[in-house]
C-alpha cells in the first residue's frame, strides 16, 4: 500500500490527474478484493469524480462497470443493474466495444440468476457476437452462458 500512497502523493503534487486516477482505481480493486467493500465503493466514486471533471468517458465506463460488480456481489442487483446500464450506454457511445461486450455479459448473467432467460439471451448474443469478433478468449464462456441460459428457456 505504500507504493500506491506514494503513488498518489507524487501525482498530487504534479497535478497527474489521470495517475491519481489510475492509482486509486488499483487501489479500489485491491480493496474490493480483499473484501473491503465500503472502501472500494469510496475509492471507485473518487475516480468517478475524477473521470467526470477530466472528460475521461472510457474511464467511467470502466469505473461504472467494477462498481456494478461490487452492488451485484453484494446482492442490490437493482443498484448493479443501474451501474451496469450506464457503463453500456457510455460503452456503445464511444465505441470501447470490448467495455461494451463484458457490461452485456453481466447484465445477462444477473438476468439468467433472475429467471429472466429472454433478457439473458438479449444481453448474452450481442456480447458474444462481439467477442467473437474481437476473437477474445471470454468468447468461450459467454457462449457456455448463452448455451446453458438457452436450455432452460
Amino acid at each position: 500500500m505504500a507504493l500506491f500512497n506514494q503513488s498518489l502523493e507524487i501525482n498530487e503534487r504534479i497535478g497527474g490527474v489521470q495517475g491519481k486516477a489510475a492509482t486509486l482505481h488499483q487501489l479500489a480493486g485491491i480493496y474490493a478484493d480483499k473484501g473491503d467493500v465500503d472502501e472500494a465503493i469510496a475509492l471507485y466514486n473518487q475516480v468517478l469524480e475524477i473521470d467526470e471533471r477530466s472528460g475521461n468517458v472510457q474511464g467511467k465506463a470502466a469505473t461504472l462497470d467494477r462498481l456494478g460488480n461490487i452492488y451485484a456481489n453484494k446482492g442490490e442487483v437493482d443498484e448493479a443493474i443501474r451501474l451496469y446500464n450506464q457503463s453500456l450506454e457510455i460503452s456503445q457511445r464511444i465505441g470501447a466495444v470490448r467495455t461494451q461486450a463484458m457490461t452485456l455479459r453481466r447484465l445477462g448473467d444477473l438476468a439468467e440468476q433472475q429467471g429472466e432467460y429472454t433478457k439473458a439471451i438479449s444481453y448474452l448474443q450481442p456480447a458474444l457476437e462481439i467477442l467473437q469478433r474481437l476473437k477474445s478468449p471470454d468468447a468461450e464462456g459467454v457462449s457456455a452462458s448463452l448455451d446453458r441460459v438457452m436450455r432452460n428457456s
